[in-house]
């Protein structure tokens, strides 16, 4: 046994382990000062990944950071014992006036993650916070609290983020997310890609396709290292759904790309949950058991905005029609697949779809927004009568689709706006009550963020897209970026900013387009 591993031995409330409780003790070890914690060291800096927070309430906000000296080695270069982590949390950045200090408990069966889920926090305003373990001290934080619930706040900036494939780039757009001073984030899928793929990768994972809970903890790892996406994850709280390529590519529920077999699969997708858990500011109710983890929650902005955070991987079925021997995504013409039109086919599950139904008709928000990870408007790849399209996305789930835009018109819900992502380009899109008809009533709009570094679509396939699509407005797939989103209680501006490059570490940006919702309208699109 190494020097550290001896001095954090004594710590590691063995009567606590005892018996397989380790799950459960990560979870309700008490808030309490250790005695000898301030004697710990390591050979390392322990907090190479940085910080987070997330998940803001009007009195509470999730903490997060990971124990990991050397964080590509298996347990993060961590013995398997338990460590005393101090959490402070302050009104000012230089820590004068701290409000709340707590001694948290880093695990090695949750990777040595620490959720501080905080309570008791002035509604509305920033806050600082920092760790200290074995004597190190984590970088500073920055974070703020959600407006009272019944505070009607007159702004919110938005940075709507999604697909972040490290090979293909830097994350030069975080970089420019964090000049732009948002009060959140919102992640809305492909967090860390399992496999390697693409014609230009500027630097490497050094490391195969993920399937253990190793594998994930370590590409998680890798991903959380890169400056700019910790420095982005310091500015400001998170949210998050996410999408396939956190586990697997095209997965949906129980079935795999590969069609592997589903209690095979189940296994890895348990491994790569707890993953995504360990390395994310999630709430406690967010913590996985075995291959289930609930993500799908709310958070409200004061009475102006509320977001429903959707879950479109775990509880969808299958793709309707896949190729011979596999499961996942294709291209498939309507009048050549039945399946299709299976009333009994859903995207997010019956009792999410129920939870969604009860959560959209008890809002009194001005605005309304659904989060959620795949393309909501069809995107018909032939021309009419002739129908094809992607399998993987909302137009692979028709009926589900149509359940959706019903609840949104009997829930009444005010000024519903969605967010989505996955397909590596920018999309403004008018949701209709009859989805393929434009003349049709208009129930929502859909703007869609390209990648954050992952390559782009084939653009003569997105220039068919949108000649073929009505009810598509805009869309680009020619730049990396993010959606700036810039609220007030009258009106919502969608910035689509693109990066010059994402090859270089620094890059410029420009607004490739942007649009204007007004709120108390018809929902519709106008170029601003």
């Amino acid at each position: 046994m190494d020097r550290m591993s001896n001095t954090i031995a004594r710590f590691d409330r063995r009567s606590c382990l005892r018996g397989g409780l380790a799950t459960a003790v990560s979870l309700v070890l008490p808030a309490v000062p250790a005695r000898g914690a301030d004697r710990l060291r390591f050979p390392g800096d322990p907090f190479t990944l940085g910080v987070a927070s997330g998940y803001p309430t009007a009195d509470g906000v999730v903490l997060w950071t990971r124990l990991a000296p050397e964080p590509l080695a298996p347990g993060g270069g961590m013995p398997p014992a338990v460590v005393p982590v101090n959490c402070e949390i302050a009104r000012d950045e230089r820590f004068r006036d701290v409000v709340q200090r707590r001694v948290e408990y880093a695990t090695p069966d949750w990777a040595h993650s620490i959720h501080c889920e905080l309570q008791d926090l002035e509604p509305g305003r920033d806050y600082w916070y920092r760790f200290t373990a074995g004597g190190a001290r984590s970088p500073v934080g920055r974070t703020r609290s959600a407006p009272a619930a019944d505070a009607t706040p007159q702004r919110l900036r938005l940075a709507v983020a999604s697909c972040q494939m490290y090979e293909h780039g830097y994350y030069t757009a975080y970089r420019q997310i964090v000049a732009d001073d948002p009060d959140l984030v919102l992640h809305v899928g492909d967090y860390i890609y399992e496999t390697s793929w693409g014609a230009r990768r500027v630097r490497r994972h050094e490391s195969p396709e993920c399937f253990t809970l190793d594998d994930y903890r370590a590409r998680h790892a890798l991903y959380r290292s890169d400056p700019d996406l910790a420095g982005a994850h310091a500015a400001c709280p998170w949210l998050f759904v996410w999408d396939d390529h956190e586990v697997d590519n095209d997965y949906a529920s129980s079935s795999s790309e590969q069609a592997d077999d589903p209690a095979l699969f189940l296994a890895r997708r348990a491994a790569a949950y707890r993953a995504y858990y360990e390395h994310l500011p999630l709430p406690r109710r967010a913590a996985p058991f075995g291959p289930d983890l609930r993500l799908h929650t709310t958070r409200q902005w004061g009475d102006l905005a509320t977001f429903h955070l959707l879950d479109t991987r775990q509880y969808r079925d299958p793709q309707a029609c896949p190729p011979a021997g596999r499961g996942g995504g294709g291209r498939v013409r309507v009048d050549e697949c039945a399946t299709l039109a299976d009333p009994a086919r859903s995207m997010l599950g019956a009792q999410q779809e129920a939870w969604l139904g009860a959560r959209l008709r008890a809002s009194s928000s001005r605005w309304n927004f659904l989060a959620q990870s795949v393309v909501m408007t069809p995107l018909n790849g032939e021309t009419l009568p002739l129908e094809r399209y992607w399998t993987d996305d909302w137009s692979g789930y028709p009926a589900a689709r149509q359940r959706l835009f019903d609840q949104l018109r009997e829930s009444r819900a005010t000024n519903p706006v969605v967010f989505s992502g996955d397909i590596h380009a920018f999309g403004a899109a008018e949701l209709h009550a009859s989805p393929s008809d434009p003349a049709s009533p208009v129930v929502a709009t859909e703007f869609v963020t390209t990648s954050i570094s992952s390559e782009g679509p084939d653009e003569k396939l997105v220039r068919t897209y949108a000649e073929r699509n009505p009810t598509l407005r805009f869309a680009d797939g020619s730049t990396r970026g993010y959606l700036r989103v810039d609220l007030t209680p009258g009106m919502m501006r969608a910035g689509m900013i693109g990066m010059d490059t994402v090859h270089e570490r620094r890059s410029g940006s420009r607004v490739v387009a942007a649009f204007e919702v007004a709120a108390g309208t018809t929902p519709g699109l106008r170029r601003a």
